[in-house]
């Protein structure tokens, strides 16, 4: 790709985007690298690694990819046999944590089936270096400071350091505390001069001190002193310092020598976590922008679905359905200025490079994007000063370039094409431009304001119009693509509600020719059916969603309440057992009683008299039976369809629509149609007519709550008077149990839902949802 057509299609500022969202400086650098690929196989394994890493972040919310270091210059310099300081040691020794928490992450995701083979193969070429990583923690802190630990040398030497430092404070002390002190001090303190311990020490009391001078005041008042009592031990202490720092030295070279050891190592561990940062900085951007992963194909089919320009605001960008490719291979966008045609065709190219470069695109599931050998564009006004060019020749110098090397595996994009010369000329320019394009087999988008391009579109076959919708009642541009539609001129209209008078309008239509009239007229036509054919399409796609929704929920809604009843009857079953058992062993223990005192002669009870009380108490006792579906015998009764019926199996009645098969009728239940067999029907009576109502009938969601309510994307306040109708309707519905889907995010919205919902009179109790029903991203409500 061409640094100039990137820079265009503004792919760098992208990048600038991306850059945000890497973790390290290893991360940053590949993506200060990173350009479009024209290799199909690699953009399906670049785009690939990203979704792993996006299904990745939808499970977990984040990577551990904190502590990463470009640690490559040290290894250099270790394998040379420099030394590193102590921080380039601790630097190392926080990478390969962060490489040993990487992979244990990747581990535990794998434990857990989760499907990521390219992540899987990164983090098995990490090799674990827990033992240097120890070493290198152990001998130096987070600070760069080493530690006494590490080495007993060391420690020894700092014991006799601190030792001597304690005898030098010692014998000053004395002095700065004597009775003289405060004529010939300046200052009562212990001061620090040439790694010396000294004292401030007024110019005329010099030699009551002896000892060595070591400096003075800016003034000259004041002396630092070493007095001759502490110059032994500040031999001492100096020598001292100085075998500390040849202990030091020897360990951080011996810590060195190591990290030259596990050069290679280190070396494509640096490698990999680069990728894994480049790899989760692609996945958390596409989440920001809500992209999705597009379709690579390499035949050059476009298919966009509501996408959106990633450098404007997501709730300001306006979304288009874009196809190219299959039943045509051209567009020409066609309407006024500042309509939106540029950004149309940035979107275009702009989502293209995104693909081929490995990262998601803002459009919805399912786009389709093309692997492009190259992308052109000349797009905006790039007059040049320094050539002297007017903006044609600007233009026409890049389209020259352009056609140089333009083939069937390229994606074109025009703006304003044949602009800046006599209409008549340019428009011509652009037909034979863009039949030159077209006849080499590359895509093509171009936009125009030249209405002479409109009847292109309807001469050439594979060539489509389009224009932008224009809103002339607020006198704005929608921004809305409309494919199929060409543009068409709104000034008169603009005009009219401006205030123009209307036979100022009149006179100037009457210069207008009656073709161009015929043309704009049918252009209106074709926006307005346009319109309503796609609200009429988005209305039928609610209906039927609400409809299939509503049968779902109706369908699980009867098997739990038939389940329910069934644990009702064992329950209460199992409790009158319960009773009758403990009344049996009562009474049993009364006829031994009973026994004994006849044994006793204490009283006269038939034996006969005994088996028949205990034989009543036994037939007392239930018997525990499963329920089974009792079979009708039919045989008498042909079915028809409009007969009423009973399905035994969910004790309801129904109707008979028709005839499935030899064992199975389609029967109508309230809203809901199930296939029932007929073993499984009792005939109740028949009816001449059945007036069923299908389910394209539901009008919307208000005619239904669901079992869940989705509150992800919500605003907190406006996500909890949400939750606040859907409860009230839930138990007007009857439901038993509800779930309330919020996401796990910051754990916000979770708090505050639960906390109202703890509040609530109706509420019996709350737990979050388990492993199978979402964990802590839902909230399972029942009720009393």
């Amino acid at each position: 790709m061409q640094e100039k057509i990137l820079k265009t299609l503004e792919f760098n500022k992208i990048k600038e985007l991306l850059l945000e969202h890497a973790s390290s400086s290893l991360g940053q650098a590949k993506i200060r690298e990173l350009v479009p690929s024209s290799s199909y196989d690699e953009v399906l394994e670049i785009q690939a690694e990203t979704d792993e890493a996006s299904h990745v972040l939808r499970l977990k919310g984040h990577a551990p990819l904190t502590g990463i270091y470009d640690i490559r210059p040290h290894i250099k310099r270790a394998q040379i046999g420099g030394i590193l300081n102590a921080m380039e040691l601790v630097q190392t020794a926080s990478t390969i944590y962060a490489a040993r928490t990487m992979k244990r992450f990747i581990e535990g995701l794998l434990e857990n089936a989760v499907e990521i083979p390219i992540l899987e193969e990164k983090a098995e070429q990490i090799t674990i270096l827990t033992p240097l990583e120890h070493k290198i923690k152990n001998a130096i802190d987070e600070n760069g400071e080493v530690l006494d630990g590490a080495s007993e040398t060391l420690r020894q030497i700092r014991q006799k350091l601190r030792s001597n430092e304690s005898r030098i404070r010692e014998k000053l002390e004395s002095l700065i505390r004597s009775r003289n002190a405060a004529k010939m001090l300046s200052d009562a303190i212990i001061t620090i001069r040439n790694d010396r311990y000294v004292i401030p020490v007024k110019q005329e009391y010099r030699s009551n001190y002896g000892g060595i001078v070591h400096d003075q005041s800016a003034s000259g008042q004041t002396l630092f002193i070493e007095p001759q009592s502490v110059v032994e031990l500040n031999n001492q202490l100096r020598e001292l310092h100085m075998k500390e720092q040849q202990e030091i030295e020897r360990i951080l070279s011996e810590l060195s020598a190591e990290v030259a050891d596990s050069g290679d190592e280190l070396a494509t561990m640096v490698e990999i976590m680069g990728e894994f940062d480049f790899i989760f900085a692609k996945a958390r951007f596409g989440k920001t922008i809500k992209a999705t992963k597009p379709i690579i194909n390499n035949q050059g089919i476009i298919q966009l679905n509501k996408a959106r320009h990633p450098l404007l605001p997501i709730d300001e960008a306006v979304a288009n359905d874009i196809t190219l490719g299959k039943d045509y291979t051209s567009i020409v966008i066609t309407g006024p200025n500042t309509g939106g045609k540029t950004i149309t065709l940035k979107t275009i190219g702009i989502c293209t490079l995104m693909a081929q470069a490995g990262l998601q695109i803002p459009a919805l599931d399912g786009s389709e994007v093309s692997v492009f050998k190259e992308v052109f564009a000349d797009i905006g006004d790039e007059q040049s000063i320094e050539q002297s060019l007017s903006t044609f020749s600007s233009h026409m110098v890049n389209i020259v370039d352009i056609l140089k090397h333009v083939d069937h595996e390229s994606l074109v994009l025009f703006d304003e094409l044949g602009a800046g010369t006599d209409p008549q000329e340019g428009a011509a320019l652009a037909i034979s431009i863009l039949d030159e394009v077209y006849g080499r087999g590359a895509k093509v988008v171009a936009t125009t304001h030249y209405p002479e391009l409109k009847a292109y579109g309807y001469n050439r076959e594979g060539v489509i119009n389009a224009s932008v919708e224009f809103n002339v009642e607020t006198l704005s541009p929608t921004y809305r693509l409309l494919i199929g539609v060409p543009g068409r001129s709104n000034a008169f209209e603009i005009s009219k509600r401006l205030g123009l008078s209307e036979h100022v309008i009149q006179h100037a239509k009457s210069y207008i020719g009656a073709d161009t009239n015929q043309v704009e007229n049918m252009i209106a036509s074709l926006e307005k059916s346009k319109r309503e054919a796609e609200r009429e399409h988005q209305e039928a796609l609610d209906y039927l969603k609400d409809a299939e929704k509503l049968h779902k929920d109706l369908q699980k809604q009867m098997i739990e309440f038939y389940e329910q009843r069934d644990k009702m009857f064992e329950k209460a079953e199992l409790k009158a057992a319960k009773v009758i058992e403990e009344a049996k062993e009562e009474a049993e223990e009364i006829i031994r009683s009973l026994r004994k005192m006849r044994l006793n002669n204490q009283a006269v009870i038939k034996e006969h008299e005994l088996i028949e009380a205990r034989k009543r108490l036994a037939d007392a006792v239930p018997t525990l039976e499963k329920k089974s579906v009792k079979k009708s015998v039919n045989k008498k009764h042909q079915f028809v369809p409009g007969d009423e019926v009973k399905v035994i199996s969910f004790n309801q009645k129904g109707h008979l629509l028709e005839k499935v098969n030899d064992e199975e009728w389609q029967v109508q239940m309230g809203i809901m149609k199930m296939k029932v067999k007929e073993s499984d029907m009792e005939f109740i009576q028949s009816q001449q007519k059945v007036e069923t109502k299908p389910l394209a009938t539901v009008k919307g969601k208000d005619y239904h709550v669901g079992l869940e309510l989705d509150l992800r994307g919500e605003r907190y306040e406006n996500a909890l008077l949400k939750v606040e109708k859907y409860i009230d309707d839930a138990l007007l519905a009857g439901y038993p149990r509800v779930s309330i889907i919020h996401g796990k995010g910051t754990g916000a919205l979770r708090q505050g839902v639960q906390e109202y919902l703890k509040h609530h009179r109706s509420v019996k109790r709350i737990r979050l949802g388990d492993a199978g029903e979402g964990g802590s991203g839902i909230t399972v409500v029942e009720f009393k």
